[in-house]
């Protein structure tokens, strides 16, 4: 009974004090620190389970696109030292986890004709972490119990297998190392909001972002769909937000030019 009374002011709490983009409320049990933790283990565990790149070019030009995005992001993330890795992988999909992580598979550059798609896509799972929404999935699976540990899951005990694997999933990340999970579609649009606005800030065409999503569904129709549409619903109605919102962004595109930021990854 005490420790239900403990965990359920924990939840007040967390609820009382987290908001994102628009004063949403989330629920975030899960320390930044534990979440970076995670996430950089997480990261080891799909380098070590995936086959990396040798393509010096594709890890140059991503590093260059993280580089320019990371300098516009909250001092709290710009400020980590962010590891970028390219994988040997033919669908097109891109990540990127708590503690600082980015990965881009080879696949990716079969759909990204300029350095401001890749950003788009980048920026956008970047937002992702920005916006703590690995931290607020974690937290809403212990929530329901689906950790029976409760917050002590968090607190420096050892978890089952089972508790590992629906933190790999709140990351994200599936049990089979590589296989991406899909946010909810609340995340995905805060996600795009944010992601197009960094782009734009870090001296990316922000109607690229529109391009992006236009040659993934272009890619799906000559072949079989990139797992990143799965789990980025709604494409269509996307590409239409994302059009909408590009003039209101060119002032912060053209800000950040006089400002000298001016990328030049590829």
């Amino acid at each position: 009974m005490k420790r239900q009374m403990l965990i359920a002011g924990a939840i007040t709490a967390a609820i009382g004090f987290s908001a994102t983009l628009e004063a949403r409320k989330q629920l975030l049990l899960v320390s930044d620190t534990q979440m970076n933790q995670m996430g950089s283990e997480a990261f080891e565990k799909m380098k070590s389970g995936n086959k990396l790149s040798t393509d010096k070019i594709k890890l140059a030009r991503t590093q260059c696109v993280v580089n320019a995005l990371i300098a516009v992001l909250p001092e709290n993330q710009a400020k980590k030292a962010w590891e970028v890795q390219v994988f040997e992988d033919e669908s097109p999909n891109a990540f990127a986890l708590p503690g600082g992580k980015v990965g881009v598979n080879t696949g990716m550059f079969k759909v990204v004709k300029s350095q401001d798609e890749l950003a788009a896509v980048i920026g956008h799972e970047m937002a992702h972490v920005v916006s703590q929404h690995a931290n607020e999935r974690v937290s809403q699976q212990t929530l329901t119990g689906l950790v029976l540990q409760g917050a002590g899951a968090y607190a420096g005990s050892k978890t089952s297998s089972n508790n590992t694997k629906l933190l790999m999933a709140g990351l994200g990340l599936s049990a089979q190392v590589g296989v991406l999970l899909p946010f909810s579609r609340k995340h995905e649009k805060e996600a795009d909001v944010l992601g197009q606005k960094y782009m734009a800030n870090a001296g990316f065409d922000p109607a690229k972002a529109v391009n992006l999503w236009q040659n993934m569904m272009l890619f799906n129709k000559n072949g079989s769909p990139p797992q990143i549409l799965s789990t980025h619903p709604d494409s269509e109605n996307r590409i239409k937000t994302l059009k909408e919102r590009t003039p209101g962004l060119m002032d912060n595109f053209q800000a950040a030019h006089k400002a000298g930021r001016k990328p030049s990854c590829f």
